[in-house]
Formats: C-alpha cells, sequence, structure tokens
C-alpha cells in the first residue's frame, strides 16, 4: 500500500496541523482539511446559546469583550499547549468561529461537515442556520450542509458544552476534580479531533463494512448509499488485481462476497493488506484496504488465523504532553506503536477512550493487535447509562469495524467502581456488541465484575512475583479456579465459564528517581536491575503459566503524575539501553500456551 492519501497536498496546505487524510478506509479525493486557526470564546456560565451567539454579530462582540484568548488552534483543545492557550481550570462550554470559501464545483453535489471528535455535547451552525447537535465526546460525526452553503465565502460556528462532573457523561481518564490526581489526567474540552469538508455527487457512497472470511478466501463487504442502482468492488495486492465483485442494490444497501485469487493473512508483525476501490455506477468511487485474518477463540487462547497467540500487549492511553488527546502529528501516533513493538510487544489495549482512526490505520499497517474500549467513568446503577453509552458506543464501533487490527471490543473497564452496578446495563452493552460485530470476542468489562463475557480477563498489581506464581498456580490445581484479586465484595457474583483468562492489567511498577512526586503501584525498586528482575519475574509468571492467555502490561508512558510507564511522557527513555533489552527478552520468550 502507498503510504501518501489521495488529496493530501491540495486539500491540506502546507502548514496545516494534522493534515493527514482523517478517514483511511474511506478515501475521497474531494475534501478539504478545516484545521487551522479558529475565532474561539470560552463560555464559562454556559449562556451563549441565550445570547445567540451563532449569530456573527453577537459572538464578535463576546469576543471583544472577553479577557480571554480569543484564537486556537484547531484541532487541538483549549487545554492543551499546542492550542496557543494551555487553560486547564473548568470549562463549562466553548465556541468556535472558521470562514471557508467554496467554488461552483464543490457545491455542485454534496457538501458534508465531518468533526472527528468534539467534547461533549456540540451544536453547529452554516451561514447563521443549524445544521445539527450531536452527544457524545469520542465518536466521529458529521452533518449534510448541502442546502446550508453557497459558492463563494461561508461561516461555520460550533458550540461544545462539557460536563466532566456529571457523573452520566463518560469522561474516561479525564479528571473530575480541579488537579490531575491518581489514574486521572488533564480534561480536554471542544474540538479534539479533524474537522473537515467533503464534496460527493448527488448519489453517492455512504459507508462500507469489510468482514474477512478466510475460510472461503473471501472479503464480505457490506456497502450503504444514497442513490445509485449498483456496485462494484475491485481487490488489488501489490497493485495486481486480486477480486472483484458487482452487485445491484436492494434499497440503499448491498451486500457482496468478493472472492480473492491470492490470499494472503494479515498477521502480527507481516501485515498483509489489499486495496479496495469500491465504485457506485453513478461514479462515486471510493478507495480502501482490508486485512485478510481471522479471530477466534479456544478454550485457552484466543487464535489468530487459527493458532494460538500468546497477547504481548501494553496499556496505552494515548495522552501526550503537548496535545493531550490529541497526538501532535501523524508520525507520532506510528511512533508510539513502534516504541511498544521494540520492546517485544504485539498489541496494545487503546485504553478508556475512543482513539482517532489514524492510531487504528498505523496498526493495521504494522501488524499490532489492538482492542477497542470505550470512556468510563459514568453511573452504571440505572437505565440512564443505557442512554448515555450506547449511541456513541454504536457509532463507534460501526467507525471502526474494518480495520483488522481490532481483535477484541471492551466496552468498560473495571465496572466494579461503581456503588451499585446494574447487571442488565452490562448485559445490554455486551449483547449489543455481539449483534454489530459477531466476528471478535467481547469483554463486558474489563477487569471488572464478569456477568456475560467471552473472555476473562483480570487486573492484578501484585509486585511480588513469587505471590503471583502462588496465587495463578491454583488455576493449574482446580480448573474452575479464577484469581479475583481486587475488590472481592463487589466482584463476588463472578461465575467462571471457562473462558480463557487474560491478565489484562499487571505490573504499573513506579519508576522514576528524578521526580520529587508522582506514583506507581508498590514500592519503587531502589535500582534499574531490581527493576528489571520485578519486570522479569512477573511477566515470566505469567507467560509460563497454561492458562494464561495474554498479559497486558500497565503502561506504555508516563503520564503526569502518574509515573508507571515504559518510557517518559514525552516518549524519551526511562532506562538504560540494557534495561530495555531485557524487558523485550522476558517479553519474546516463549509462552505456555504457545508450545
Amino acid at each position: 500500500m502507498n503510504d501518501r492519501l489521495p488529496g493530501k497536498t491540495d486539500a491540506a496546505p502546507a502548514g496545516i496541523p494534522r493534515p493527514e487524510y482523517p478517514r483511511p478506509q474511506f478515501i475521497r479525493e474531494g475534501w478539504m482539511n478545516l484545521n487551522g486557526q479558529w475565532d474561539f470564546f470560552f463560555d464559562f456560565g454556559n449562556s451563549g446559546i441565550d445570547r445567540g451567539l451563532w449569530e456573527e454579530q453577537a459572538l464578535t462582540d463576546a469576543m471583544a469583550k472577553s479577557p480571554m484568548p480569543t484564537t486556537i488552534t484547531v484541532p487541538f483543545c483549549p487545554e492543551s499547549r499546542l492550542s496557543g492557550i494551555g487553560y486547564t481550570d473548568w470549562i463549562a462550554a466553548v465556541w468556535y468561529r472558521r470562514r471557508f470559501t467554496l467554488n461552483a464545483a464543490q457545491t455542485s453535489g454534496r457538501v458534508l461537515l465531518h468533526f472527528g471528535a468534539v467534547d461533549y455535547h456540540s451544536v453547529v451552525w452554516i451561514n447563521g442556520e443549524k445544521a445539527g447537535e450531536h452527544t457524545g465526546g469520542y465518536a466521529s460525526f458529521a452533518f449534510d450542509i448541502t442546502k446550508l452553503v453557497k459558492p463563494g465565502e461561508n461561516t461555520v460556528v460550533l458550540y461544545a458544552e462539557d460536563d466532566n462532573r456529571s457523573g452520566i457523561q463518560p469522561c474516561g481518564k479525564q479528571c473530575r476534580q480541579y488537579e490531575s490526581n491518581g489514574c486521572d489526567y488533564t480534561r480536554t474540552t471542544g474540538i479534539w479531533q479533524t474537522v473537515w469538508l467533503e464534496f460527493t455527487p448527488e448519489e453517492a457512497l455512504t459507508s462500507i463494512r469489510i468482514t474477512p472470511d478466510v475460510a472461503t478466501s473471501a472479503a464480505l463487504i457490506d456497502v450503504e448509499t444514497v442513490g445509485g442502482k449498483a456496485v462494484e468492488a475491485v481487490a488489488f495486492y501489490d497493485g495486481r488485481e486480486a477480486g472483484r465483485a458487482k452487485i445491484p442494490l436492494t434499497g440503499s444497501r448491498a451486500h457482496m462476497e468478493l472472492k480473492l485469487s491470492e490470499l494472503h493473512l494479515w498477521d502480527v508483525g507481516k501485515p498483509e493488506l489489499y486495496d479496495l476501490t469500491v465504485a457506485l455506477d453513478t461514479g462515486d468511487t471510493v478507495k480502501s484496504y482490508f486485512g485478510m485474518r481471522s479471530v477466534a477463540l479456544s478454550d485457552k487462547a484466543l487464535l489468530l488465523n487459527g493458532r494460538p497467540v500468546f497477547m504481548r500487549t501494553v496499556l496505552d492511553q494515548g495522552f501526550n504532553p503537548e496535545g493531550i488527546y490529541t497526538a501532535p502529528s501523524d508520525d507520532f501516533l506510528r511512533r508510539d506503536i513502534e516504541l511498544s513493538m521494540a520492546l517485544g510487544m504485539n498489541g496494545a489495549r487503546l485504553h478508556q477512550r475512543v482513539f482517532e482512526e489514524r492510531t487504528l490505520y498505523w496498526a493495521d499497517r504494522l501488524g499490532y493487535l489492538v482492542w477497542g474500549e470505550y470512556a468510563n467513568s459514568f453511573t452504571l446503577g440505572d437505565g440512564r447509562s443505557i442512554g448515555y453509552f450506547l449511541p456513541e458506543w454504536m457509532e463507534t464501533v460501526k467507525r471502526d469495524y474494518s480495520h483488522p487490527a481490532i481483535i477484541g471490543w471492551a466496552p468498560q473497564n473495571e465496572s466494579y467502581w461503581s456503588k451499585t452496578i446494574d447487571p442488565i446495563c452490562q448485559k445490554v452493552f455486551y449483547e449489543v456488541t455481539k449483534e454489530m460485530d459477531r466476528t471478535r470476542p467481547v469483554i463486558d468489562a474489563a477487569g471488572g465484575v464478569h456477568y456475560v463475557t467471552d473472555m476473562y480477563d483480570i487486573h492484578d498489581y501484585e509486585q511480588d512475583p513469587a505471590k503471583l506464581k502462588a496465587c495463578y498456580d491454583k488455576m493449574l490445581e482446580n480448573p474452575a479456579f479464577v484469581p479475583n484479586p481486587l475488590h472481592q465484595e463487589q466482584l463476588k457474583n463472578n461465575v467462571y465459564m471457562g473462558q480463557p483468562v487474560w491478565v489484562s492489567e499487571y505490573g504499573g511498577t513506579f519508576w522514576n528517581p528524578d521526580a520529587a512526586d508522582g506514583w506507581g503501584y508498590g514500592n519503587a525498586p531502589k535500582t534499574e536491575k531490581e527493576f528489571l528482575e520485578r519486570y522479569t519475574g512477573l511477566t515470566t509468571v505469567l507467560m509460563q503459566n497454561p492458562r494464561v492467555c495474554g498479559f497486558c502490561y500497565t503502561q506504555l508512558t508516563d503520564i503526569e503524575q502518574e509515573q508507571n510507564g515504559l518510557y517518559k511522557y514525552d516518549r524519551s527513555k526511562k532506562f538504560s539501553d540494557a534495561i530495555y533489552e531485557g524487558i523485550r527478552k522476558a517479553n519474546t520468550q516463549r509462552a505456555a500456551i504457545e508450545k
């Protein structure tokens, strides 16, 4: 595949932040990147709707009276340094404004306005007319603004309100106290992913979903459209045509089986990918890609392409000191994966948030396994959580379904933190995810109370390898036993049904001899050598237990006050090269399930 994506140069002028195409599995030539300088207004009293700030003069007047900055660099949130603001106190609401110019050709068909993500509830106006609103701080969304724009200058205004302290709004690891503390870090408000325009014909493709069927050497492709009568898909491998299928539409949808003339499996560190072109009979064409691989479960392990693969994963939370939630560059996203792989890791839990799709693109291209998650920290005690959770989670699963790097979903994390857990809600989250994706395992709540789950995962921060071994050796003596190391009272309802066991958080060892404060799990080792001995001991216990099918070390990098990363927060090295080589050696030893 080609690293350069179509339209990159023309649609993203030099100097614009995050210029790359934001949706790598649904590429069109006609698009315009709206990142860069926007007008900006802090609405601390959340009164802007009452004041009609979507109107041109009203917002201009409000900004003129504001003592705060009135410009921002999109797509970086106002809490970040890269935004040009860096304000980290509570922000109830914000307003954005940007002017853009369209020509007659761009307005001759449909014009779609895309937001990669806006935290949390947003309303959008085009030229003073409401275009739509969206709730959810993580999912991508778009509005059809065809009837609201014109050739020449146009104006987009966005309002976003954000309240992490509500108890019902999913916010992940964004801190709900004034200062970052514990496992929670600097907040993100408003726009934090690329904003862009897309220009399509009147009758056009709207989405594609690709399911690999290795057993039949076929890619199953589901297509959604606006208009058209037939759709054709053509696959290429290394520039050669490898398959073609054409089918009439049933209304606005089609399902086709694209048989491949040559089968190349996507695998860990061996990211075989096919290019794909999908065309509507009306002339609309999009470019995509896919990987052929199978994911299944045995009673002891996750099977990739029919063989057990020990999940050597790391907890990746995606924060960074300059952009917070938003990576400074596309290369930064790739580099994080490469840092992990350099230590012998083969994947990550993309933890407690929805990552931008470019992260998944690099995981696909590098052969890196990932688990998709959602942002928690909201009430699980009653049915309200379904309304706040499901719509955005369903948008997320739909967006990311076709990425071969994703090998499983975990809608929730550590549900035992809630004072009143509603099993019905948790089961609904699991069942809806399974209905949307029957090809991957689903964990109902990572490391939490398991009511219905395909894998049984555990979070265990024991720091003594001997104690960890003694605990997990009990699983060898009793096939019905699994440890519940955290919050025994809440976890008493767990029922183990023989699923594969995964220790999806462990380690987290505190190490930062240069820091005056900060924290990690356990007593900090006194030397690098002691750190490596502990890391190797804990990791070996898990890898050599035939009932354990994977680990997830906490974590890839330090984040603010949490000093338990394998790299510093700025991604520089924390250890000497000899220690990193020792970590790699521990991670790459052959696991018991692989023998």
